[in-house]
């Protein structure tokens, strides 16, 4: 069995790779892993569990309510909430175990399930290897230790999460929303309630789009993945600035009012400014991961923030965080941590700092995204290739090498396999969009020569 866990989770076409019986036998591994681990030392353990609106997230989710309540674990179920508000139940509750049913911005056939600790942090990769290792054992035969009688898990729904997670978001925020007119593109995913009330209760004047989930609608031309309906909106009703989510809602992307794209890392150098002005960014840094543009190191350099680079998911900026106490993280892709008030990325949260850092300023978004200036970047994704061969092939490394001395000083490469999806990312940089797009497709040819 080859490693279940990638970047965020398990995750695959639900019903063929993720499978309610998988779904059941992690959830109970989980149960005994942390059990033998001391986190339910001495109680009688609770688990929140949510999900987004995919059809598949209703067998999945009884799924794992029947392994955890089969592993003596009394179930929380909070239905369809965005994935940092499970987190944050998670920790709110004095839960011991948060479980989310997202494949966050996949397709609709995908979905995964994605742990959490006390606390509402990401399980670490030990635990998720030992999770693994424990299932195997016992998907060959050995039996479970399961308890019985008045032993066995009690499960309740758990109305008040919505309420209790919005009332937080709205709590945390430094300002009100009074005056902007914000378009709101919710995925038809798990935000769909979440953002509008929290948004609302802001004091914002809302339009919104994308929020009616049926279960087979999420991601579908709309969201974070596809800004064009957002950016047509935000025009049409001249609204100051539009926010997307993802079909989980742990990240943000957002519209300016003249419809122009306001990226992750735009975000991020805004969020920044605005929390070294009221002395929130701890030892002036912010993190990022090695996809960030160029455009975005040389823009905090310029206003004299320190720049932590990681590997590329919100899993590895959040431990450079944990590990140094910093405050504000993220990813181009739109992932951003503010760990004062979240444990995981928060598009909901995110939306809403960015909005009030445009109502207190009374600045533009636009204006304010101007910071900085990203280089061009082009990102091919390279499909039906064998990625765990990126690193290892001389073909490819001759050609990584010829592309980086074409560009010299003023780009660079980057690949790096997926940690969600069977493909290779091909990024390049350069100062000269020709030169990155001539660059990336032949990069992108040599992935497939060499790994097809």
């Amino acid at each position: 069995m080859g490693r279940l866990f990638g970047t965020d989770g398990v995750r695959g076409v639900a019903n063929a790779d993720l499978t309610a019986e998988l779904a059941l036998g992690l959830s109970v591994a989980a149960a005994h892993v942390l059990a033998e681990a001391g986190t339910f030392a001495g109680h009688r353990a609770t688990a929140v569990v949510g999900r987004d609106p995919r059809a598949s997230g209703e067998f999945l989710e009884a799924a794992v309510v029947a392994g955890l309540a089969s592993a003596g674990v009394d179930v929380l179920r909070v239905g369809v909430l965005p994935t940092p508000a499970v987190a944050h139940l998670t920790g709110a509750l004095g839960a011991d175990l948060g479980v989310m049913l997202s494949a966050s911005h996949n397709a609709m056939p995908d979905n995964g399930i994605k742990f959490f600790a006390r606390g509402g942090h990401k399980l670490a990769d030990e635990l998720e290897d030992r999770i693994e290792s424990v299932y195997a054992e016992h998907r060959t035969g050995a039996p479970w230790d399961r308890p019985t009688g008045a032993g066995v898990g009690r499960v309740r729904d758990y109305d008040q999460g919505l309420d209790q997670y919005v009332a937080h978001l709205v709590g945390v925020l430094p300002n009100r929303l009074d005056g902007l007119k914000i378009v709101l593109d919710e995925a038809h995913g798990a935000a769909s309630r979440v953002s509008p009330e929290a948004f609302a209760r802001a004091g914002a004047e809302l339009v919104t789009i994308g929020a009616v989930p049926d279960g087979l609608n999420i991601n579908d031309g709309c969201g974070s993945t596809h800004l064009g309906l957002l950016q047509a909106a935000v025009v049409e009703h001249g609204a100051d600035l539009g926010i997307a989510h993802d079909g989980d809602a742990d990240r943000c992307l957002a519209v300016d009012h003249t419809g122009a794209e306001v990226d992750g890392d735009q975000i991020l150098a805004v969020l920044a400014l605005a929390m070294r002005e009221r002395d929130a960014l701890r030892s002036d840094t912010v993190v990022a991961t090695v996809m960030s543009n160029l455009g975005f190191k040389l823009a905090m350099e310029r206003e004299g923030i320190r720049f932590a680079q990681t590997g590329v998911g919100d899993r590895y900026v959040l431990e450079e965080m944990k590990e140094h106490g910093y405050a504000l993280g993220g990813e181009q892709s739109g992932h951003v941590i503010i760990l004062d008030h979240a444990t995981t990325g928060d598009g909901t949260l995110t939306g809403l700092m960015l909005a009030a850092r445009v109502a207190q300023t009374g600045r533009t978004l636009r204006d304010l995204a101007s910071v900085m200036q990203r280089l061009p970047q082009v990102l091919i994704n390279v499909p039906d290739v064998d990625k765990s061969r990126v690193t290892t092939s001389a073909e490819l490394a001759t050609a990584v090498a010829e592309a980086e001395r074409e560009l010299g000083s003023t780009g660079r490469v980057l690949l790096r396999p997926s940690g969600t999806e069977p493909l290779v990312r091909v990024m390049v940089e350069a100062a000269d969009i020709e030169q990155a797009r001539s660059v990336a497709g032949r990069l992108a040819d040599s992935v497939k020569s060499a790994l097809g």
